[in-house]
């Protein structure tokens, strides 16, 4: 499966995962949602995020959400 990843413009750190290459299943309170890549079946997510993980999230809830780390 190809997993899109999209940014949320309302919250600069969010992230989300979704099988959706539209984005349109990812949550409105955080919208607009913008395409920034895609993990092709056979690569690693970034950020040593499990592949298991973010497919198993997929699969009940249509999309997983993420937070990126604050660089110090």
């Amino acid at each position: 499966m190809n997993i899109f990843i999209f940014k949320s413009e309302s919250n600069r750190e969010l992230r989300a995962f979704s099988s959706d290459k539209g984005g349109l299943n990812l949550p409105a309170k955080f919208r607009p949602w913008h395409a920034v890549g895609v993990v092709k079946p056979d690569a690693a997510p970034p950020n040593n995020l499990s592949r298991d993980v973010i497919e198993k999230a997929i699969a009940d809830s249509g999309f997983q959400l993420y937070k990126l780390k604050a660089e110090k």
